[in-house]
């Protein structure tokens, strides 16, 4: 998890990757809109790949909604539906509904998951919480496969968040929000990734050596954050 750009994509790819090489069947998947996965390189090493497309999980979820509604609604009571189904919190709880289909359907598979940009995720972990009173209000049924995952993404034997950030000042700043919100949801996140960093080069040019100077303070401060557990990678002229 992380904001967008910090290269949560091309981490999740690596991550399925080495996951494989050890032997372990893996899940990649993406919430990701820009969907920016790099199917073929996963495909040709034998990885399961998928993404939820939010339009698609939407509109699905809408018509489920919409078909068990009319079996005992009237005509009046459905317009009510209809107001639900267009609050900005149905489109969370399709895509967590989607992603709960594939991590219940993963049960002898390890899940990778590219999530979406910061802002985005905390909206998905938010759903988590509010997940049942929205099903409640819209008259879906909530499948077992969401009841069971909030319980799964809170067990720390079964799942790890590996934040994703960059050694500048407001990447740091929207990852330590967002382990806060995971706290508060009671998701575990133990290692952290600080990704391209300059001080690990060698770089001679004088801007990029300052540069490379003033990371330092904000690996520093992962560090503080993750007690040590974090991991960094070079930047690189790709």
């Amino acid at each position: 998890m992380g904001k967008g750009g910090v290269g949560k994509t091309t981490l999740a790819t690596e991550i399925a990757l080495k996951l494989t090489k050890l032997g372990a069947k893996v899940h990649l998947t993406t919430t990701d809109p820009a969907n920016h996965l790099n199917y073929n390189l996963a495909v040709q090493a034998g990885i399961t790949v998928s993404r939820i497309d939010e339009a698609e999980v939407l509109e699905a979820y809408k018509n489920e909604v919409r078909s068990k509604a009319a079996e005992t609604m009237t005509a009046e009571d459905m317009e009510y539906i209809e107001e639900d189904l267009r609050s900005p919190c149905t489109q969370e709880i399709a895509v967590f509904r989607a992603f709960a289909e594939i991590v219940d359907k993963a049960e002898n598979e390890i899940v990778v998951i590219d999530t979406a940009p910061t802002g985005h995720t905390l909206l998905l972990l938010d759903a988590t919480e509010s997940y049942h009173k929205e099903v409640q209000r819209t008259h879906g049924d909530s499948p077992a496969s969401v009841r069971k995952l909030l319980p799964r993404l809170r067990n720390q034997q079964e799942t790890e968040v590996v934040i994703v950030t960059l050694p500048e000042a407001t990447p740091v700043f929207e990852a330590e929000r967002l382990q806060k919100d995971l706290q508060r949801a009671g998701i575990n996140n133990k290692w952290w990734v600080v990704n391209a960093c300059l001080s690990l080069t060698d770089t001679e040019n004088s801007f990029l050596r300052a540069k490379a100077q003033n990371e330092l303070t904000w690996i520093k401060k992962v560090e503080e954050l993750s007690k040590g557990n974090a991991a960094l990678i070079a930047w690189k002229n790709n």
